[in-house]
């Protein structure tokens, strides 16, 4: 794991931008894993930034979404295909068919979206990591092996995502779809972006803790290639 610290949110997306197109650049046709939530925003708008000053062209690159509410239209606006679209896809030219997010409440279609991924390999996986440790809609508990599968959400998760929802709890729905860690660590290269004191503990247990299914961030430490961006207050309990 290559650690990065710096002082605040903006340098930290200015980071991450940076490492995702040391990607885009050597591969006109990356392929790249993209996650939601407020962690990765600063990231998208850099890139957008990019395309619209620079002319960075994403007319070749897919994309392949980490995970997604169960039970909610992808039209909702706390849908992540909604997320996805306005604080990024829409702004640059990528192509609609290129666009890959999970969707639906079945084995059969985990099956499928595992199955979309077969025939690529992702260059960069983007990923946040839950005050639990989680990554994607991967639980404490969650096995090392497991692919793309419906979860349900722990109440911690729940009330950390009520935020978007009318700090409701009971608006936030109970079980999402979500790469397994198994999926995640297929990636070549992986980038986690931490920023806040409330994820301290588990960027502490990702990084300096024996890998376990208690902490599934800590499954990274078993990737070759995993680049981790954190500010301040996110690794402040590091030794």
């Amino acid at each position: 794991m290559k650690i990065i610290i710096k002082d605040n949110y903006d340098e930290v997306s200015l980071e991450a931008f940076r490492v995702m197109k040391e990607v885009l650049d050597a591969k006109k046709d990356a392929v790249l894993g993209l996650a939601t939530g407020s962690t990765p925003i600063g990231l998208y708008q850099n890139m957008i930034k990019d395309h619209k000053e620079n002319g960075t062209s994403y007319k070749d690159v897919k994309t392949f979404n980490l995970d997604e509410y169960v039970g909610i239209d992808r039209n909702h606006p706390e849908s992540y295909y909604t997320f996805m679209h306005k604080n990024l896809f829409n702004e640059i030219d990528i192509l609609e068919e290129n666009v890959h997010l999970p969707y639906g409440n079945s084995k059969a279609e985990c099956d499928a979206y595992e199955k979309s991924m077969e025939d690529v390999s992702v260059d960069i996986q983007v990923l946040g990591i839950g005050g639990n440790g989680h990554i994607g809609f991967n639980e404490p508990g969650t096995p090392f092996t497991e692919t793309t599968h419906i979860v349900e959400l722990q109440e911690r998760t729940r009330k950390d995502n009520a935020r978007f929802f009318n700090d409701n709890i009971d608006e936030v729905p109970t079980h999402a779809i979500t790469m397994g860690i198994a999926t995640i660590m297929k990636a070549k290269k992986v980038l986690l972006i931490a920023t806040g004191e409330n994820k301290a503990d588990a960027v502490k247990a990702m990084i300096e803790d024996e890998p376990s299914v208690n902490c599934p961030a800590s499954a990274l430490q078993n990737h070759k290639d995993v680049v981790v961006i954190l500010d301040k207050a996110a690794a402040s309990k590091l030794k």
